[in-house]
């Protein structure tokens, strides 16, 4: 793909990615914010998503979100990043209706949403596959915000969707001087205090099933309200759960609204969670997915264990 012709005399350009937006998912925004600013001047570039985690500040551009979506007529290019079309939330009014959509992303449930699609499933990251559009004008802003989506989906390289490519790209990104150190610390391993106690909580109450394959951990609207926390307090808490000994597949279940629980799924290699996850209408890579259930968590974790069982015993059976 040719991001560059593919824009070509658009006036308006608009950058979206997924509700929620995770490490990938800003870094893809903003790197493709700096590209296309610096490289088409006379055209009017925004990016429109959801107010993303303060940590991510540091990188260029992030003062320039807008996270109200606002209405506006229809644009040129629209380009939905890190997803497909079912998770842009709001911003899917502008995508639907833009003169050109664009689609670029790494998951290996998303079958492509836009007029022109560059879905990579084996490449571990959205902004890895940015690298390859973008590699040529790649200067210090632009090296740090690709980085981060990178360390963010690879779990800082430790992920099995790290390949040799992978590493080679995080050296070149390296190179330009930004502190790699300091990012990777801000951004991916330290917690406010706030974080540091729903961490806590979570682990203390969470539960072992199918003799200790799977480790479940829930917090209810109840207890957010308690803590006086939001959805981006929780970040990271699955990965936690997964660490546990014996654990191929970890379940965390966060209470969106009553009765309303936002899944996230983590596993190795003997558990393919998108596949879990698309299941129940929702999507991801095949060790880190997601969806939305309703009802009791009692009753989301049984509907999830159920497949995660099949899953092993498909295992078993190969």
């Amino acid at each position: 793909m040719n991001l560059l012709q593919e824009c070509e005399g658009a006036k308006r350009i608009i950058i979206s990615g997924h509700v929620r937006p995770d490490g990938d998912c800003v870094g893809a925004c903003l790197s493709m914010w700096q590209f296309l600013s610096k490289k088409l001047p006379g055209t009017d570039v925004k990016v429109y998503l959801e107010k993303p985690a303060d940590i991510f500040a540091d990188l260029l551009g992030f003062a320039e979100i807008v996270s109200d979506f606002p209405e506006t007529e229809p644009v040129d290019v629209c380009i939905a990043l890190d997803c497909n079309e079912e998770r842009l939330g709001e911003a899917v009014k502008y995508f639907r209706p833009a003169k050109k959509r664009i689609n670029i992303d790494h998951h290996v449930s998303n079958t492509g949403c836009g007029d022109v699609n560059l879905i990579m499933p084996e490449i571990g990251s959205t902004c890895e596959v940015l690298y390859g559009l973008m590699e040529e004008d790649c200067d210090y802003e632009l090296a740090k915000a690709l980085y981060t989506g990178i360390i963010h989906d690879t779990g800082v390289f430790q992920y099995s969707n790290t390949t040799p490519r992978t590493l080679e790209i995080g050296a070149k990104l390296i190179s330009f001087g930004f502190d790699f150190p300091r990012l990777i610390e801000e951004t991916f391993y330290e917690r406010t205090f706030l974080q540091t106690k729903l961490l806590g909580k979570v682990l203390t109450e969470c539960k072992q099933y199918l003799d200790g394959q799977c480790v479940v951990g829930v917090i209810d609207c109840a207890a957010m309200e308690n803590f006086g926390a939001t959805s981006k307090d929780l970040d990271g808490i699955v990965n936690h759960l997964r660490n546990v000994k014996g654990a191929h597949c970890a379940i965390f279940l966060h209470e969106n609204k009553p009765g309303e629980y936002k899944i996230s799924l983590r596993s190795d290699q003997y558990v393919n969670v998108s596949k879990v996850a698309v299941s129940f209408g929702g999507g991801g890579h095949v060790r880190a997915a997601g969806c939305t259930l309703r009802g009791s968590a009692d009753e989301c974790t049984d509907k999830l264990l159920a497949c995660i069982r099949e899953e092993l015993a498909e295992r078993r059976a190969d």
